[in-house]
């Protein structure tokens, strides 16, 4: 009995000793191993809490947005009379009957009195305007006038009783990243809003910098045409206008009028019955690598002024060729189309502070801008306002001058011997003492009126055309 008792303490200590020596030993070794591995190859986890994240927090609210912007968004019907294109059938059977052609589009009243702005597309060449409301009530609207090379259109409608309307926000501040709500009456689905978001600015898509468009990727299609492009807050920043699609229907991009050239144009409108431009009086490219390459610079953004025209608020201010434009007031300046924007939507005498790097050092100048003195004139070109000089040398104390003739009628002209310089003097009667005369001539003319120009040819003679 007592070499048993013996034999299992001996066990019991020997056991102790193993199971001591391992944990001493090799448990403390593998667990300095597994540490040193969690640090050098497994990524650190931090531990987060069970709070369940508000999205309504930080997803941005439309609501305000969209019940102040539907019920000043309007349905727009354009009924226009028009003719078939001539058929063998008409000889035998007569010719068919003027028929009615109904196009629809959106508007956006911007005054309790009525006045609704939209796309000069939505509204061309109608014989009848008629207007519905968010209420279903129906109104015939007037034609204020257009602006073709903006695309924007004022028409007015008489009401009984004070309308909701949207005001022009500020789009300058309009950023890209921005969310906006597009409004308007697609496919003929009344008060429709779609979202998204600013994708560009002072985009152009005619390839011919005419054009400044504010890019988004709210979904618009036929019928948007004219609606309204709001910011979160419900301000109007822009009147949509075009979409990039090869179909006919939307694809992922849209292009709104930015406001501040939408009210800009409308204020002229209703002041003056035509739009005032202001211009600056340079010509010049954008900058990029390779024009900045071949003027000797190392700057990739920019207006560089290639040309500065005589008598305009650029050359009395002292602007050169080689000045590089960076901003006009606060507008910063990296392509063409962020100057052509921000001039329409200014006026002729307002004046904008140039910003520009000339022999490396930054300067501002302030720049008076003046009445655009030129105008295309149907059958010649471009005509533009003439000095002194010009007029003296045709020994006449009133005309225009012929800047440019038109590819199409040069030939013609040439022949007459009438050559670029040459002064037109009269459209229809009427005397021209500036550009601003010109357009009023042909304003004021009806169309089935034969167009009548007088010229002084090389010869010194006034010479009176007729076209037709």
């Amino acid at each position: 009995m007592k070499k048993i008792l013996t034999l299992v303490g001996v066990s019991v200590l020997g056991g102790l000793l193993t199971l001591g020596g391992y944990k001493l030993f090799i448990e403390k070794q593998h667990s300095e191993q597994l540490a040193t591995e969690q640090v050098s190859d497994l990524p650190i986890f931090i531990p987060t809490n069970n709070t369940i994240n508000n999205a309504a927090a930080i997803t941005p609210n439309f609501v305000e947005a969209a019940e102040k912007s539907l019920d000043a968004v309007v349905h727009v019907k354009n009924t226009a009379i028009v003719s078939a294109p001539v058929t063998m059938s008409d000889y035998f059977f007569g010719r068919s009957q003027p028929r009615a052609q109904v196009g629809t589009g959106s508007g956006v009243i911007i005054s309790p009195t009525g006045y609704i702005v939209t796309n000069n597309h939505v509204i061309q060449n109608a014989n009848e305007i008629s207007i519905t409301l968010n209420n279903n009530k129906t109104y015939m609207a007037e034609l204020v006038g257009t602006d073709e090379a903006t695309d924007i259109a004022l028409i007015k409608i008489e009401a009984d009783e004070d309308l909701p309307f949207l005001a022009f926000g500020d789009s300058d501040n309009a950023k890209i990243g921005e969310w906006v709500l597009a409004v308007g009456n697609p496919f003929n689905l009344n008060s429709t809003v779609t979202a998204g978001i600013i994708s560009a600015k002072s985009r152009d898509l005619s390839g011919r910098n005419t054009q400044s468009f504010i890019q988004t990727d709210a979904a618009v299609n036929p019928g948007n045409s004219g609606g309204a492009l709001v910011n979160t807050n419900g301000d109007l920043i822009g009147i949509n206008t075009a979409i990039s699609s090869r179909d006919g229907s939307y694809i992922g991009y849209s292009f709104a009028v930015p406001s501040n050239i939408a009210r800009k144009i409308v204020n002229d409108i209703m002041e003056y019955g035509n739009v005032q431009n202001g211009i600056l009086g340079v010509i010049g490219s954008a900058l990029n690598s390779q024009t900045a390459k071949q003027i000797g610079i190392d700057m990739t953004e920019g207006f560089y002024v290639s040309n500065v025209t005589e008598d305009t608020g650029a050359e009395k201010a002292g602007i050169k060729t080689g000045d590089i434009i960076k901003k006009l007031d606060n507008v910063e300046i990296n392509k063409f189309s962020d100057l052509a924007g921000y001039l329409k939507t200014k006026s002729p005498n307002d004046v904008v502070n140039v910003t520009l790097i000339r022999d490396g050092d930054e300067e501002v100048v302030p720049v008076t801008l003046l009445k655009n003195p030129i105008f295309e004139l149907q059958t010649i070109g471009i005509i533009r306002n003439a000095s002194k000089n010009d007029l003296k040398k045709f020994k006449t104390d009133y005309g225009v001058k012929i800047s440019r003739f038109d590819e199409r009628y040069q030939a013609y002209w040439n022949r007459e011997g009438i050559e670029e310089g040459s002064i037109v003097t009269r459209i229809n009667g009427k005397k021209l003492y500036s550009v601003d005369d010109a357009q009023n001539a042909m304003k004021t003319r009806s169309m089935n009126d034969p167009l009548q120009i007088e010229v002084i040819n090389k010869e010194g003679e006034k010479v009176v055309y007729n076209f037709r």
